[in-house]
């Protein structure tokens, strides 16, 4: 979920997701402000789930900004016939982490 999805979601009062591992967190006393001032402006939410869902959100975009780097294999074609390089670039190995790391929990 983009951010600009995610306040929406905080203006309609979505439905909050438990979370199963905790995490605790040092926050500079301007982020732990932000954070208070954004619990008053969407009362649905606490501090605690805030920072949840701007976390999972941030890390989803920064999934997304991780570069393609093609690598010299081709793993199959496009709708044009063009070859479709494996990706070298960080995706593959973060998935690949972020998958050993659930396996772990």
């Amino acid at each position: 979920m983009k951010v600009r999805q995610l306040i929406e979601s905080w203006q309609s009062h979505a439905g909050e997701h438990r979370p199963d591992c905790v995490l605790q967190l040092p926050l500079t006393g301007a982020d732990h402000a932000k954070l208070h001032a954004l619990a008053e402006i969407y009362p649905g939410r606490d501090v605690e789930t805030l920072a949840r869902e701007l976390l999972q959100a941030a890390l989803l975009e920064v999934e997304e900004a991780m570069p393609y780097v093609p690598g010299p294999k081709a793993i199959g074609e496009d709708e044009s016939g063009d070859p479709v390089y494996e990706n070298i670039g960080p995706t593959p190995r973060f998935l690949e982490l972020t998958r050993r790391y659930l396996e772990q929990r």
